[in-house]
């Protein structure tokens, strides 16, 4: 489906964005703990919510 060139160039894009984004969140990390504090929250309650989303349709299919 995909030459190994394409492959490659995948894996090293993959790499190369990962790095640059551990560097650039890392420069900002101060910043994040000071206005972010409660960011956990809202991502917890938005995967709940998710999760009974799925409850809702499974139990709506039998």
């Amino acid at each position: 489906m995909f030459t190994t060139g394409q492959l490659i160039f995948a894996v090293l894009f993959f790499i190369a964005f990962v790095i640059a984004m551990y560097f650039s969140y890392g420069k900002d990390k101060i910043l994040h703990q000071k206005f972010y504090q409660g960011s956990y929250k809202v991502l917890i309650a938005f995967l709940l919510f998710i999760a009974l989303l799925f409850v809702i349709k499974i139990t709506l299919k039998r």
